[in-house]
């Protein structure tokens, strides 16, 4: 745990017309010269130095300051230092939690970001770092400067040197960033997500010819497809969690490089074992898109415009499980290509991605864009008493594990709200990759298309999706009319109304389709393609805002709570598919769809749930806002 110093202003005063504060800069203190963040109690007695160590409550293990100069003499200095960013130091105002000038314009993220001490609890609440430093200082030890020296005076308030944005109209925040260049960073996550989607479900049409060659059955071939949304359920937790503390960029970069490594071993694979590993791994290392591409989404836009750029996404999302089974189809029917070819084009698409999200996107996250801020202005000015917020944070393994991988599982399992609207999503996200047998079953199997063909009805539910998008965008309307009227608070019970109404659509497209899809003599194939149609419909209508309203009650732990999110969601995503073939030829099509018809209907009363008492439960919760 790295513990940052204590400091005044950048040219030696706490505040306007204070006297320069000195401080002892001999060798061995500038070597080994840590200072306090809070007082520790100290056990041993009767000497000066742990009197002054009782005072000050250092570390010297854990902390050290580094002068600038390696050639000072041992006169004591002043603190040195150009403020490039406040100006003249007589004119500066410490910045407390309780500022006058606190802005008014921007959402409620924007507004605590150009804070400084409430930049530094977001931080804090975002890494646990409060936790971890009542863990670090609880214990009562005895603490030294070694070597006999003795401890250095007390440096004067260290509010003035944390740095934060210049306020809500700051171009290096990336809510001002310009039109184009966001679009390029949408384009990079979206096309990583693309590939990844895509991926999911390409590999399905390949299922009758891995029966054939490696003489499996119907359920051990469609492992292929539920270990990588199992993959899906795993890497979210983790890449969550860790876009939050080292920022979304590496976090992308990885995850693409690992997808393609996997995805063109899959395609290269020369037995079953190695094509169900190298499935399971695509899976969970190439699964952070799924979560980072919607934070970066939230790092860059504002409450008033973030649910048309995270509808994008979804449309995304489920527009690649929707695309991908059409041209797996035609890919597979290809004697010239086969079911390798799946494979070989998820990897190309990923390798698209990968450049785009190497070269093109640029680092998103708040807290570490002002960590490099200070690094900046600590290079610019001398002043090593700069410092951002998401600087005292530094976790070992364990603590990660302990303190963040854990997190969006106690998100999922203690609120409420993230679990109920979990719970739904990952029923509909089960039913899409339902979809990827129900269909052909359909089309396939009672109106006898061939391959590729029997896929085409997808079209009908991506032409579904987007209608759900087009609706949800109008519902914005109403949406940023009610944030206005709140002073651009997000109102999160604002964007259930999409919800209710996708959850009717969606069970009347269920039933219309398994009813009318098991009658084939005696109904025209395009009555249930219009029952894909409403499918379709409700799980966009359903899912996007689900998303929307996690997003806006958890806004500080967006990506934990998306986290947990998708890792019950792919877990229903993953388990569908095993058991769908079985229960729609047992039950027969329209009774299983009847089956499945009701759990959706079931799940209705949940958007009018929150949407009564939602704000009541956000106020019980430590993580959600008021």
């Amino acid at each position: 745990m790295s513990v940052k110093s204590e400091s005044s202003n950048d040219n030696g005063s706490t505040t306007s017309g204070a006297e320069p504060v000195q401080f002892s800069t001999s060798p061995q203190q500038r070597s080994e010269s840590p200072v306090a963040h809070q007082s520790t109690p100290v056990t041993d007695e009767g000497s000066e130095n742990d009197n002054q160590q009782q005072e000050m409550g250092v570390n010297s293990e854990e902390s050290s300051i580094k002068s600038t100069s390696e050639e000072e003499d041992d006169v004591p200095q002043p603190f040195q230092g150009i403020d490039l960013e406040q100006g003249d130091p007589k004119t500066r105002v410490v910045d407390t939690a309780l500022d006058q000038d606190y802005p008014i314009e921007g959402d409620e993220l924007t507004r605590l970001e150009t804070n400084t001490q409430l930049s530094r609890d977001l931080s804090r609440m975002i890494t646990n770092t409060a936790d971890l430093l009542d863990q670090d200082y609880g214990e009562k030890i005895s603490l030294s400067m070694g070597e006999n020296i003795p401890f250095p005076p007390m440096l004067p308030d260290r509010n003035p040197y944390c740095v934060a944005f210049n306020g809500v109209d700051d171009p290096y925040h990336p809510h001002n960033y310009p039109v184009r260049r966001k679009i390029i960073y949408c384009i990079s996550v979206g096309l990583a997500s693309l590939s990844v989607a895509m991926g999911s479900a390409m590999f399905s049409q390949g299922t009758n010819e891995l029966k054939e060659i490696y003489h499996i059955g119907t359920s051990v071939a469609a492992l292929a497809t539920s270990l990588f949304v199992f993959g899906f359920a795993a890497g979210p937790v983790v890449y969550g969690p860790m876009s939050e503390l080292f920022g979304r960029k590496p976090i992308m970069v990885i995850s693409c490089l690992g997808y393609v490594s996997f995805s063109f071993g899959v395609a290269t694979a020369k037995d079953l074992q190695t094509i169900m590993l190298c499935r399971f791994f695509a899976g969970l290392v190439g699964s952070a898109p799924l979560v980072v591409a919607p934070a970066v989404m939230v790092d860059m836009f504002k409450a008033s415009v973030r649910g048309l750029a995270v509808a994008v996404f979804a449309c995304i999302l489920f527009g690649g499980p929707m695309v991908a089974p059409m041209l797996g189809g035609f890919v597979v029917k290809n004697e010239h290509m086969g079911y390798r070819w799946t494979s070989y084009i998820s990897a190309f698409i990923g390798c698209l991605a990968l450049f785009c999200c190497t070269f093109l996107l640029q680092e998103t996250h708040h807290p570490v864009l002002l960590v490099r801020k200070a690094e900046l202005l600590r290079r610019k000015t001398g002043n090593w008493g700069i410092f951002a917020p998401h600087e005292e944070v530094s976790l070992s393994l364990s603590e990660i594990a302990r303190n963040n991988i854990a997190r969006p599982l106690k998100l999922l399992f203690t609120e409420p709200i993230v679990f109920l609207i979990s719970v739904y999503n990952a029923f509909i996200y089960g039913m899409l990759y339902a979809f990827l047998t129900v269909i052909p079953l359909i089309f396939g199997g009672r109106y006898r298309w061939s391959q590729g063909v029997s896929e085409l009805p997808y079209l009908s539910m991506l032409l579904g999706v987007l209608s759900g998008g087009i609706i949800i965008i109008w519902f914005e309307k109403t949406y940023n009319r009610k944030l206005f009227e709140h002073g651009n608070k997000p109102t999160p019970e604002s964007r259930l109304p999409p919800i209710m109404i996708g959850g009717f659509t969606f069970v009347i497209g269920i039933f219309w389709l398994g009813w009318t899809g098991d009658y084939a003599e005696h109904v025209h194939w395009i009555v249930p393609v219009i029952g894909a149609f409403f499918v379709g419909n409700g799980l966009m209508l359903i899912f996007l805002p689900t998303m929307n309203y996690i997003i806006d009650c958890y806004l500080y732990v967006a990506a934990s709570a998306l986290a947990g999110n998708t890792f019950i969601r792919s877990g229903f995503g993953a388990a569908f598919p095993l058991f769908t073939t079985q229960m729609f030829t047992n039950l027969t099509i329209k009774w299983a769809a009847t089956l499945l018809g009701c759990l959706g209907a079931l799940m209705i009363p949940v958007p009018f749930l929150f949407y009564r008492y939602g704000a009541y439960i956000r106020n019980k919760s430590k993580y959600a806002m008021k």
